[in-house]
């Protein structure tokens, strides 16, 4: 053993005994070893002599990586050696080296890879014998066909098989090699194959296994005809039905037809393949054979042939070859159903788009005939089958665990296709679809008992995915079958209800029905027993009764005029949900899902807030719902500021909920109802709005309950409306006591709401409120803007301000664009009107946001537009000349001007328009002063031609702005190519 191998065996030690500086150094010296002249005659030397299996490999692998970046630079003499030693020991040349090719697999599977990089550097141009030179070695016996099986599948995998992406110089060197084995010698190899599989098919199988399977890789590239005869199927066929040969062997022989039928022809003569295939010879396997993995090549061959008789059923015009087409599919077809029905294949996805696609051709053909009709209702066994969850996951799914968890995301993914495919066999066969789902759901009612979860869960699974394709006229009708499925929905109790996903699909299935019943008001009844029981909002799992209280909320909507003959009822059966909502400890996880059980406030909301309903009695409903959760939010709040903290957040649990019922409950209730027809509830609210701004003096530090009281502020501006005034000044007042900067954009949310809607109205709150707003924002805020910060610094701090800041801009473009830009000049606002003028101008140059840039250059017209309304007019005393000086030269010209503005992208383009805009109104309002400071001091600076000024003027003067945008944006252009990139006066 010398020094090379020694250090070729401390790399390669896995034991962890050795130190990995010794490694280090062992890699080092084998690396500079691989530098020498000599390194290929050394490893071909090695490979000859040495034992070592490690010594064998790095051998191999370095001289796959020297021929793979040094053979083009070598001598013609040491090509020659490198190519026959090589071949010598791949073909067995020297029986010393026998003990390579019975050595380990990954070191044949080098060697041929070796092989292979030879083929492609000398193939057929140096080394044109290369394959012919290897059929006189095959007779050697197992061995060398064994390695002449690699070097093809190495072929395949490094150079031909496009499973695997190649560069433009593969592609070619792949077809010339494939053209050359083409003419020279595909034939002989064939011949090759078919005389080792009929000589070893009994005395070793698992050479044929690997025999076939090389060819397989073959088929779709020689000529069919060299398979395709009276020689190799038989051949084929026969390995496949002789019982006694091994499921391997026989599976091999399954591949390689199916790579024979998936061969691309023309139609024809593949329709004429597929018929001399008959391929209904190997039917009985499906059923005869409990092997999986054969079962499972079955099942993708004849899928693979029943895609081909559909593809051929599609392409082909003759009304006889389109018989023969489904002719075929009818004969593999059960088939395929047995094997959808009753094993696990990889083949599942793929026979699910062939049956999508055979379901689409049958809306061709009207009317369906018998056959037809019985394929698409064993279709619809198979998706039965197949949506159906695994028994082993029960409880895992009801309790629903991690394992739970996975497997019904797994499960919503798989049923996808499945779904698709349902709904187009109901398209074309709705009769057959909805008398399917009948029997389905009738056979689990029959049956039905705590074991059969999953055959009830399908059934109804079914129907509730077959609604999404009914037109909503056949939903209001009950066409068909629709009617009787709705009613035996509504009727049916299964004794498996208590089971998570039976309730969930239940209750999901009921509301996707929902319309039937608007015109079908006498199931009403129905419909609120699944939902009041314990099949909905009583159910016993909390999840169900969320999504029950949500899915109710979502039928009130629906039937709400309806509904109004059963209040009573719905709020007696409700009571307890409602009393339950405000006590139960939710934890804090439980309360941040959408669906917090807050809906069932929403649902009363909407039923009670219809003037339908007597003015008394509506006071009655809503008083009784109101006064019991003040009452209880006004008893927390005494003496809560001596709790400790256990106490104190247990009480703010309950606050938040309590305060999130009375928002929901709103929901149901409109500003005209209210103001107008029904002061008496406006007054209810406001005295609730009152109690609950109270939790803001208690807990002012709590974030959950400012956000929960200012929810519910934003919800009485939209229902109370104008008369929510009186209350506007303590609310925004509580809000600002205490607020941290960074929790202001709830509150500019607010603000933003309460402008939009009363416009002028809210000056004087404005005007009180303005200054404190400002301060808190410019404490967190700089004056020129936040920098911006590389993507690994961007925080959760970062993108907070951020977000303030976009709310911000938000704010004061709400203000001026609502005709309160006066509030910028009262007296208590003013010290803040540089620092606000500064920061858009900054934002309106340079902010990374395009749509910042817009509002903040709409911000600039809107105030020209107020403060200098008469030409000449010094309004804001400054404005004028800040506007001219710094606005129209930075941002309507420098910002422009540099290159990162982009007029290829339409947000920016928008911006250009808006810029552009500005300087028109600058025009109108400034007249020469403008003209004469933008032209001297901006366009000048920029190296604009001399007659410029005038072009200028006569476009500013112009009615028409889209040819001013134009004029101007070639003239940043052209001052962009002056300029050569660099923008020096900014």
């Amino acid at each position: 053993m010398d020094d090379l191998d020694k250090a070729i065996l401390i790399m390669f030690d896995e034991s962890g005994a050795l130190d990995d500086d010794l490694k280090k150094q062992a890699k080092l010296y084998c690396n500079a070893t691989k530098e020498k002249p000599s390194i290929c005659r050394l490893c071909i030397e090695k490979l000859c002599f040495s034992n070592l299996v490690q010594v064998q490999f790095w051998c191999l692998q370095t001289l796959h990586e020297v021929i793979r970046t040094r053979y083009l630079t070598m001598t013609l003499d040491e090509r020659h050696m490198i190519r026959g030693s090589v071949f010598s020991i791949v073909c067995l040349e020297d029986k010393n080296l026998t003990r390579i090719l019975e050595g380990p697999a990954f070191i044949k599977n080098k060697l041929a890879q070796v092989l292979i990089t030879l083929i492609y550097f000398d193939y057929p141009l140096v080394w044109s014998s290369v394959f012919v030179d290897f059929f006189p070695h095959l007779s050697k016996g197992n061995v060398v066909i064994d390695m002449f099986c690699r070097v093809l599948n190495a072929l395949d995998d490094e150079l031909i098989s496009l499973d695997y992406p190649r560069t433009p110089e593969e592609l070619t060197v792949a077809s010339r090699v494939k053209d050359a084995m083409r003419q020279q010698c595909v034939s002989q190899i064939v011949r090759a194959w078919y005389d080792i599989v009929s000589m070893y098919r009994n005395s070793d199988q698992e050479l044929c296994t690997s025999v076939l399977d090389s060819m397989r890789r073959y088929i779709s590239w020689i000529d069919i005809g060299l398979i395709v005869n009276d020689a190799f199927i038989p051949l084929l066929f026969d390995l496949i039905l002789v019982g006694h040969l091994s499921d391997q062997l026989r599976g091999a022989a399954i591949r390689c037809l199916l790579a024979v039928v998936s061969k691309r022809m023309e139609p024809q003569s593949k329709l004429s393949l597929l018929q001399s295939l008959h391929i209904s010879r190997l039917l009985r396997l499906v059923t005869e054979n409990g092997d999986a993995e054969m079962v499972a090549d079955i099942a993708a061959l004849l899928t693979g042939y029943a895609v081909e008789a559909l593809d051929c059923f599609k392409r082909i015009n003759s009304e006889d070859a389109k018989g023969i087409s489904m002719e075929l599919l009818s004969e593999v077809l059960p088939s395929i159903f047995y094997v959808m029905k009753n094993f696990e294949v990889d083949a599942t996805f793929n026979i699910i788009q062939f049956l999508s696609g055979y379901v689409a051709i049958l809306k061709s053909f009207t009317p369906l005939r018998e056959k037809q009709l019985l394929q698409l209702g064993q279709i619809l066994e198979v998706i039965l089958v197949l949506i159906r969850y695994d028994p082993a996951y029960r409880s895992n799914l009801d309790v629903m665990d991690k394992i739970g968890k996975e497997e019904e995301d797994r499960m919503v993914e798989f049923r996808k296709d499945l779904f698709v495919l349902l709904r187009t066999v109901g398209r074309v066969a709705p009769d057959v679809t909805q008398m399917f789902i009948r029997n389905s759901l009738a056979s689990a009612v029959s049956r039905s008992s705590n074991s059969n979860v999953e055959e009830v869960e399908g059934a109804l699974s079914l129907l509730y995915a077959l609604g999404e394709s009914i037109s909503e006229e056949a939903m209001k009708t009950g066409s068909g079958l629709l009617s009787e499925l709705v009613i035996m929905l509504l009727s049916t109790k299964f004794p498996c209800h208590s089971n998570r996903l039976v309730a969930l699909v239940y209750l999901e299935t009921v509301t996707r029905y929902i319309k039937f019943i608007q015109d079908n008001t006498q199931y009403i009844p129905m419909v609120l027993a699944a939902f009041l029981d314990e099949r909905g909002i009583h159910h016993s799992n909390i999840n169900v009764s969320r999504r029950a209280s949500y899915l109710f909320m979502r039928v009130v909507k629906l039937l709400k005029m309806k509904l109004v003959p059963f209040i009573e009822t719905i709020l007696q059966s409700l009571q307890d949900t409602v009393a339950q909502f405000t006590i139960m400890n939710y934890t804090a996880e439980e309360l941040s899902g959408s669906e917090d059980g807050s809906h069932i406030f929403e649902a009363i909301g909407l039923l009670i807030g219809t003037e339908d309903i007597q003015p008394e009695k509506q006071s009655d409903y809503l008083s009784s719902l109101l006064s019991p959760l003040c009452q209880q939010v006004e008893a927390l709040l005494i003496n809560a500021k001596l709790l400790n903290a256990e106490e104190a957040n247990a009480k703010i649990a309950v606050i938040q909920q309590i305060i999130m019922a009375i928002n929901s409950l709103s929901k149901g209730f409109s500003e005209r109802l209210v103001t107008a027809s029904r002061p008496a509830i406006g007054l209810m609210f406001k005295q609730t709005l009152d109690v609950l701004l109270q939790v803001l003096v208690i807990f002012p530090k709590v974030e959950p309950l400012r956000n929960k009281v200012t929810s519910f502020i934003h919800r009485m501006v939209d229902t109370l409306g104008a008369s929510v005034f009186p209350y506007l000044p303590k609310a925004l007042k509580q809000l600002l006591e205490e607020i941290e900067p960074k929790q202001m954009v709830g509150f500019l949310l607010l603000l933003n709401q309460l402008i939009c809607k009363f416009n002028t109205l809210v000056r004087d709150i404005l005007e009180e409120i303005f200054p404190a707003v400002v301060e808190r924002i410019f404490s967190v805020i700089p004056r020129n803007g936040l920098p911006s910060p590389g993507p690994d610094a961007i925080t959760e701090e970062v993108r907070e301000l951020q977000e303030l800041q976009r709310t911000l801009y938000t704010f004061l473009h709400v203000i001026t664009t609502h005709d309160l830009s006066p509030v910028f000049l009262f007296p208590k606002c003013k010290a803040y009107l540089d620092p606000v003028m500064q920061l858009l101008l900054f934002s309106s140059c340079n902010h990374k946001d395009i749509l910042v840039r817009k509002a903040c250059v709409q911000i600039f017209i809107r105030l020209i537009k107020d403060w200098c309304a008469q030409p000449y007019e010094e309004k804001v005393p400054g404005f004028r000349s800040f506007v001219i000086e710094a606005f129209a030269i930075n941002c309507c010209l420098y910002s422009v001007l540099d290159r990162s503005f982009d007029f290829h992208d339409a947000n920016t383009f928008i911006l250009f328009g808006e810029i552009v805009l500005a300087q028109k109104v600058m025009y109108e309002k400034f007249g020469d002063a403008f003209l004469v400071h933008f032209v001297s001091k901006g366009l000048s600076s920029a190296n604009s031609p001399q007659d410029l000024a005038e072009q200028y003027r006569q476009k500013l003067q112009g009615g028409d702005l889209k040819a001013l945008k134009s004029f101007y944006q070639s003239v940043v252009e052209n001052l962009r190519l002056q300029q050569n990139g660099s923008l020096v006066f900014r």
